[in-house]
């Protein structure tokens, strides 16, 4: 009973189907995180390989970040790699790195005939040459673009972050850039990677897992959460209209009554 109460609390897919017309248009979060989960489970369920599942799940971005774009989200973030994720088979963590490759030349006109801009947001160290290229290229080709802002959190943890940031502070005091004095959360914020975005208004998860993966852990504070069973290669544009309505339907209070 008390498992069942804490699904709805955190606000769990329900069995009702969200329209766009069920969408207000003036309140809708301006910044959408997502942390695209469960690939390799589909593919196991139907006799595949993992690869296969982050194949299906990255004809899956552009659905999404068209529906985000259709109804004005400003800024659509997408875990698609953590600095933890290298644990991974090499087999599969060569798959990934690939993505980028086929991604891109795939949908890069049409992200960029609805104004989509590409943004990377994580550690470039690291990642293979071919990987680099396939982004850098992207993000050059719709730099001017002023729509829907696709950050893809690209080798991203939020601890390491953190520290970068914290490390960055200290350097600041001791060549007199910043006094102890002046740090408070804005302060802190401008040292994070996504200082020039608003923190995530809603923080989706896919696959049923209720945790939050080490994934902009200082900027989802107030973030609202939703969690849906569906794996992310089943996420359709109606399970995301469902979350932005239900969004639409909280209250924030941000610590207030």
């Amino acid at each position: 009973m008390v498992f069942k109460l804490v699904k709805e609390w955190l606000g769990r897919s329900k069995p009702v189907k969200a329209e766009l017309q069920d969408i207000e248009l003036d309140k809708v979060p301006a910044h959408v995180a997502i942390i695209m989960d469960g690939n390799g489970r589909w593919a196991k369920q139907r006799g595949l390989p993992r690869v296969a599942g982050h194949h299906s799940g990255m004809k899956n971005v552009k659905k999404i970040t068209m529906a985000a774009n259709q109804i004005g989200v400003k800024v659509l973030t997408m875990y698609a790699f953590s600095t933890e994720n290298w644990k991974r088979p090499k087999e599969e963590v060569d798959f990934l790195m690939k993505l980028p490759q086929e991604f891109f030349p795939l949908e890069i006109e049409e992200l960029i005939e609805n104004n989509v801009r590409i943004r990377m947001t994580g550690w470039r160290e690291g990642l293979p040459e071919y990987t680099l290229k396939a982004i850098e290229g992207a993000i050059e080709r719709t730099k001017d673009n002023t729509g829907l802002i696709l950050n893809f959190a690209l080798n991203y943890g939020g601890r390491k972050e953190m520290i970068a940031g914290v490390q960055e502070m200290i350097r600041d005091v001791h060549s007199g850039k910043l006094q102890v004095e002046e740090l408070d959360e804005n302060r802190f914020s401008s040292y994070m990677l996504t200082s020039d975005l608003p923190d995530p208004d809603l923080l989706i998860r896919t696959s049923g897992e209720l945790r939050l993966s080490n994934f902009l852990l200082w900027q989802i504070a107030y973030s609202e959460l939703w969690f849906t069973e569906a794996y992310w290669p089943e996420f359709t544009e109606s399970l995301f209209l469902q979350a932005i309505a239900e969004y639409q339907r909280r209250g924030r209070r941000y610590g207030g009554v």
